[in-house]
């Protein structure tokens, strides 16, 4: 699985924050993982210099093979907050991928079993 971590220009992208973000992204996903070909990340912050509100953005695109992109976008007070809600949603969407391929082959190993 590769990660590719991306800041707009008002959210430092150090080195530090991207080893965590990715140190989290591979932690979160855990056994999902062997289904992830790559992951993107993207945090923007909307207010620029200004305080507000929920005003990071985490856009977060798991890229499963045979599959569309799976695709959560987040705002929070803080990036780390942003990231771990676009993460929930997608381990959430990428089970629901899991669990209907998982029906969709014993339903297929049903019917050939009948076919014999």
């Amino acid at each position: 699985m590769t990660i590719q971590v991306s800041t707009d220009h008002n959210i430092a992208g150090s080195e530090r924050l991207i080893t965590y973000i990715k140190e989290v992204v591979t932690t979160s996903f855990g056994r999902r993982s062997e289904h992830i070909t790559r992951v993107d990340v993207h945090f923007s912050d909307e207010n620029g210099n200004k305080t507000g509100i929920n005003d990071k953005k985490c856009v977060l695109e798991a890229h499963m093979e045979g599959h569309q992109p799976i695709v959560a976008i987040c705002h929070s007070g803080t990036t780390e907050q942003a990231l771990e809600l676009a993460l929930e949603k997608v381990k959430h969407a990428i089970e629901t991928i899991i669990s209907k391929s998982r029906q969709h082959d014993r339903s297929a190993k049903d019917e050939l079993i009948d076919m014999q």
